[in-house]
């Protein structure tokens, strides 16, 4: 096995270890490595293949993220036995980079760190939602603005199709193909203002009578909004993997909803053999999986794991995605991918909902898409987000090792703080909230009124806080929560 021969492409824009890593995926998808077998070491094979160390290293954590091997304590590297492996025909090129996400909102219950925000006010606000200060592409978003405007005909006032404009989910399509690994005509798009909408559309396509399962701790405004709708909602357990599929086979449901490459709000990345079984488990009957595609652009270790839709062989994925987060709340421009038969039966109702999204503003993100500025933006909010990720980093290892705990922190904008001092997460919320500062205890997002976790976790957000302010914010937690801290 050490003396592996990979061709390798070092002129190629692709860096050698996805090199080294599409390899290793190709002959496990093709059986020629079989489940058990034994990789060779990573020094082995960076010797053989006259390539650093650190380059195998990549190519091997990318491989275990998305479950194609595991890492076995003292023994190496071995190929997991994925059931049911498949890869579609047909395929074009290798994704690329991930672009998409959901934003989450907060709960609508009061909790006690709220109550003592309002009495108090917060100086430093570790948010878990919203942009970076700053950072709208204001010069590019205004070009554009002027030239729809300038070029507009008496159609653009119009009312336009109810689906959204073919244009912009053509730009949308190709996009997620290219970005997420997609697969989807533009036919099969729906655009609306918000994730909210476009839920309430699928409930008047699949209509109440359902049974929906969801993880716990989960993004508590969807589930209220399958509340409103009249679904019957149920919890499923999960572990450090994703949702559980045996337990979920037992609740009697025939939806559920999730987040295999960023589960808020755990963070949690759902590898592929586990992606795999719940694709088979919805292949089962008539139901449908809900996949919010949340924070799946910001990435810090390995490259973006495609969707779970591209996987999906039945159609029985039903894709979330929104611009909220990347470009601005209020853009309020989301999509929702549709299986072909849910699409028709959309179609083939009464007369469809009036899109909720001006022309105009389609038509701007539409050119926004197809002018290359929304990569150059997510490339620069990358690099901004890297940066705050990292100095949090820091000063949990340096400067709270002893008191905590993190997890979470390979993707998105957020992580989660494990206090492993004893104290609680109430008292934990309480204690920052006294130094002006805001954090959000994990049992915000439980369901089904659940207790908090021990030990007790919160979570920290970093995306809207200046660096400056997140250094401040973090001294000010250490002083609550240790005593003394070294410096940031």
């Amino acid at each position: 096995m050490n003396d592996l021969i990979i061709s390798l492409d070092t002129k190629a824009e692709v860096p050698l270890y996805e090199q080294i890593c599409e390899y290793f995926k190709q002959e496990i998808q093709e059986g020629r490595l079989a489940a058990g077998m034994r990789l060779p070491s990573s020094r082995a094979l960076a010797g053989n293949l006259a390539v650093s160390r650190s380059t195998v290293d990549l190519a091997y954590d990318q491989l275990v993220s998305e479950g194609y091997i595991e890492s076995v304590p003292c023994k190496g590297y071995y190929v997991c036995h994925i059931e049911g492996l498949y890869y579609g025909t047909g395929k074009r090129q290798e994704v690329q980079e991930t672009e998409n996400h959901t934003l989450p909102e907060e709960g609508s219950e009061d909790s006690l760190h709220r109550a003592l925000i309002q009495a108090g006010g917060a100086s430093y606000d570790f948010a878990l939602n919203g942009i970076a200060p700053g950072s709208f592409p204001h010069n590019a978003w205004r070009r554009l603005s002027r030239q729809v405007l300038t070029d507009a005909q008496d159609s653009l006032f119009a009312l336009g199709d109810p689906c959204g404009e073919l244009s912009l989910r053509e730009a949308v399509s190709e996009y997620l193909y290219r970005a997420r690994g997609v697969h989807c005509e533009p036919e099969q798009i729906l655009v609306g203002a918000g994730n909210d909408y476009l839920l309430m559309l699928l409930c008047t396509i699949l209509g109440r009578n359902r049974r929906i399962a969801m993880e716990n701790p989960t993004y508590r405004s969807a589930w209220h909004d399958f509340g409103h709708m009249g679904f019957e909602r149920c919890i499923v357990k999960r572990d450090e993997q994703g949702i559980d599929v045996k337990d979920l086979e037992k609740t009697g449901a025939d939806m559920v909803y999730v987040m295999p490459s960023h589960q808020f709000p755990m963070g949690t990345v759902m590898p592929l053999k586990r992606r795999l079984s719940l694709l088979k488990w919805a292949g089962r009957g008539e139901r449908y999986i809900i996949e919010d595609d949340y924070d799946s652009e910001f990435r810090y270790k390995g490259k973006p794991i495609p969707a779970l839709q591209g996987f999906d062989k039945e159609e029985r994925v039903i894709y979330l995605g929104t611009f909220s987060k990347s470009i601005a709340p209020s853009i309020r421009i989301s999509y929702m991918v549709l299986p072909k038969k849910l699409m028709q039966r959309y179609l083939s109702g009464e007369d469809p909902f009036s899109v909720t999204v001006s022309r105009a503003d389609q038509k701007i993100l539409e050119l926004f898409l197809r002018n290359g500025h929304y990569e150059r933006h997510l490339n620069r909010m990358r690099s901004l987000y890297k940066g705050k990720h990292d100095l949090l980093l820091r000063w949990l290892k340096d400067s709270m090792g002893n008191v905590c705990a993190y997890s979470g922190e390979n993707a998105g904008v957020h992580l989660l703080v494990h206090l492993k001092n004893g104290l609680s997460e109430q008292e934990a919320v309480a204690r920052a909230a006294g130094a002006g500062v805001r954090v959000y205890g994990l049992s915000e997002f439980l369901v089904s009124g659940q207790t908090p976790p021990i030990p007790a976790t919160v979570l920290l957000g970093y995306a809207t806080m200046p660096e400056e302010d997140l250094r401040e914010g973090m001294r000010r937690l250490a002083d609550v929560w240790r005593d003394g801290c070294s410096q940031v």
